[in-house]
């Protein structure tokens, strides 16, 4: 207990001593959450089974009217990639204005670039385990695509790169390799996730990971990259959970978390943090809109 004190000291310190006394809590109700295939994927991964699908609106039927930015999301196909460019003209009508975050799964280059114009950001889901891969998603895939995907991806868009902490059904396995990659791949900021437990899912009966371990990602996560942005997302579990560990995950120095619990909220006042606040998707927070260059041909679209 005493080692794991002195870390979150440390991780505090670290956070201290690199960023302003400020903290992000982002409520995204501003943000559209928009698929592309509707509840459609032809994959059927362990943690999902197409079940958060199911709380997005297809592209074909959205109305975007009042939100400020769009998540661009969707099912993927038997190679881990989404159909990005099915939709392209409703999406570039979408934009009109309003910043977007997309999903893309294991992207080809072709595909980035017909989006590229149109990605404010793009969220990607690192994965630092090839069993974990094959586990979770059912890919043939190895941490080695992954790694080249998220390097395609910095070549022609603003990335930030996901770690879900417990994927594998809440057991530890892969969260400190993807940490290690990404610390000599190099990132513009980090968002930690939670694995829930999802009913209907092959993973649903298993347990997230234990709080102690997952704040031990986040301490190392923020000693590891001390002036890198790091944020705990919206995918972590509700109730106790959250509870207990928000206010550690702003002990141990992370710079914004998405709905976060009163707890935290709490541990910030005491901390003497300033709060911010904001409604749109994380990852999109402090990003400007890119507009439409001309010559790209989408621009003719909207």
């Amino acid at each position: 207990m005493l080692m794991e004190n002195e870390r979150l000291m440390a991780a505090w310190q670290t956070r201290v001593s690199h960023f302003p006394m400020e903290i992000e809590f982002d409520y995204p109700l501003d943000t559209a959450l928009i698929s592309l295939t509707g509840s459609a994927c032809a994959l059927d991964c362990a943690h999902c089974g197409r079940r958060y699908l199911q709380h997005m609106v297809p592209i074909w039927q959205a109305e975007v009217n009042k939100a400020t930015s769009c998540l661009i999301s969707g099912g993927c196909d038997a190679d881990g990639r989404v159909p990005v460019t099915e939709h392209l003209a409703r999406v570039a009508a979408l934009r009109n204005g309003r910043r977007l975050n997309w999903h893309v799964g294991l992207i080809t280059e072709e595909d980035l670039q017909a989006i590229a114009p149109l990605a404010d950001m793009v969220s990607f889901d690192f994965v630092g385990d090839d069993e974990t891969i094959r586990e979770v998603y059912g890919l043939h895939k190895t941490v080695a695509d992954y790694v080249a995907c998220y390097q395609l991806l910095r070549r022609y868009v603003p990335v930030t790169p996901h770690i879900t902490i417990g994927l594998r059904g809440g057991e530890l396995g892969h969260e400190m390799r993807a940490l290690e990659l990404l610390a000599n791949l190099g990132m513009d900021s980090l968002v930690l996730l939670v694995f829930i437990p999802t009913p209907g899912t092959r993973y649903a009966d298993r347990h997230p990971p234990d709080i102690a371990a997952a704040l031990d990602v986040i301490i190392e996560a923020r000693l590891r990259f001390p002036d890198t942005p790091l944020w705990l997302g919206c995918m972590r579990p509700h109730g106790h959970y959250r509870q207990e560990l928000d206010p550690l995950a702003v002990r141990a120095g992370v710079n914004k978390i998405v709905s976060p619990a009163r707890q935290a909220v709490h541990m910030a006042e005491e901390l003497g943090l300033a709060v911010r606040r904001g409604r749109e998707c994380c990852a999109l927070i402090g990003q400007p809109v890119t507009p439409l260059q001309k010559g790209t041909g989408l621009e003719l679209l909207i």
